[in-house]
């Protein structure tokens, strides 16, 4: 059945000028904003089981979305990695996220890995001005990986990985948008590094223990253009932090605790207005023109918006701590057969708004990990995988 989605393109313009009555537009939203978004969905249902999370959970066959650098530790020499997630499944059934992953452990203290992210954005019926179909588009997005990891000592890892991305919304097709041409394909080149600490299993009064934490920063690389015009988006460049403990009760249960936080290494949207030249306080056509009012310019390289995402929001201190958001999750295990899991997962008001809680379980059968998860909204604001079940499998070679 044919579909009608809509794409936005979101890109940001900045017009310098020098003005003297500049008044501010109050509409502008504060929420961050970047190309290839759909880099940061969750795409294996052990971590979207536990708040998306996987920079210091335990290393699994789907680390290399998380933290490559877990690789290293890998209790199994290969495996092979199959997820599927539907994606506003209560407007349209053909919009998903799929991800097929590998692994090997070449010695004990190295591993390779691979992977390959695809996000279809269903099909897309245009029209031109009279109604009649036109073409019928099927966007799409995706990525491949290769990565490398290597134990620096006997519990500390590290790994880089090398992304392709190609962003293809097909718009470029039709020429039925106000008779302008639409952007075409676009593609660019990322980078990951990503660091993991494992401690000893150390014995306390009732249960033993082991702490884990994770680094990693995430999609790093030039900006993406999707249209001749010069327009370009960051890349959702993610800093992910972590740290878990893991409870071993006993030779067949053990519960494991993480909390992580993340952020967008890239520029905060700045206040912006207009240059009220007739003094009426009206953004008309005798003034258009929009200048920066608070924050600073986020026409910058990608390598600058790095440092300068720390200290760019019009808000302060306080806008920049908004911008983490944090995710608690646990996980119990029972004779590594089957896992339960819960997790938590919440985003400022004014970044975004999403909260929400999520369930998940696992079972191990022979060779073969099957994880399925379940998410449920805690916020006002919907979000496009509420009551939606997600399913991974995992072939341990």
């Amino acid at each position: 059945m044919k579909k009608y989605i809509v794409v936005a393109l979101i890109t940001l313009f900045v017009t310098k000028i020098n003005a003297q009555n500049i008044v501010p537009n109050a509409a502008d939203s504060r929420v961050i904003t970047t190309g290839t978004a759909f880099l940061l969905i969750a795409s294996d249902a052990r971590a979207a089981g536990m708040g998306d999370q996987g920079v210091a959970t335990a290393p699994d066959a789907f680390s290399q979305q998380w933290n490559l650098s877990k690789y290293a530790f890998a209790e199994k020499k290969q495996a092979v990695s199959i997820s599927y997630t539907p994606y506003l499944t209560k407007l349209v059934n053909d919009i998903f996220l799929g991800n097929v992953g590998y692994y090997n452990k070449l010695t004990e203290r190295s591993a390779v890995s691979a992977s390959f992210r695809y996000f279809s954005l269903g099909e897309i019926q245009f029209t031109d001005n009279q109604g009649n179909n036109t073409s019928l588009e099927k966007p799409n997005e995706f990525t491949l990986d290769l990565g490398y990891s290597l134990l620096l000592s006997d519990r500390i890892s590290m790994g880089v990985g090398l992304r392709y991305l190609r962003s293809d919304l097909q718009l470029g097709k039709t020429q039925n948008l106000q008779g302008a041409s639409g952007a075409g394909p676009a593609s660019t080149f990322a980078v990951d590094i990503g660091a993991y600490y494992q401690s000893e299993e150390k014995a306390y009064n009732t249960f033993n223990g082991k702490w884990r934490a994770g680094a990693a920063i995430q999609n790093l690389g030039p900006k993406i253009k999707y249209d001749d015009g010069g327009r370009e988006n960051f890349l959702p460049t993610t800093l992910r932090l972590g740290a878990g403990f893991d409870f071993i009760l006993d030779e067949a249960n053990t519960v494991a605790v993480t909390l992580e936080t993340t952020k967008l290494l890239v520029p905060t949207p700045p206040v912006y207005g207009f240059e009220d030249t007739d003094g009426d306080g009206v953004n008309n056509e005798n003034n258009p023109t929009n200048v920066i009012v608070e924050g600073n310019d986020p026409d910058v390289n990608f390598f600058s918006a790095i440092f300068s995402s720390f200290g760019d929001a019009p808000g302060g201190f306080s806008e920049e701590i908004d911008e983490f958001t944090y995710s608690v999750g646990a996980e119990y295990q029972y004779q590594d057969a089957f896992a339960f899991r819960l997790g938590y997962f919440n985003e400022a008001e004014t970044k975004g708004a999403r909260k929400f809680f999520s369930l998940g379980a696992g079972f191990r059968y022979n060779v073969i990990n099957i994880d399925i998860s379940y998410l449920i909204t805690a916020s006002k604001v919907p979000s496009p995988l509420e009551n939606t079940l997600r399913f991974s499998l995992a072939f341990n070679l």
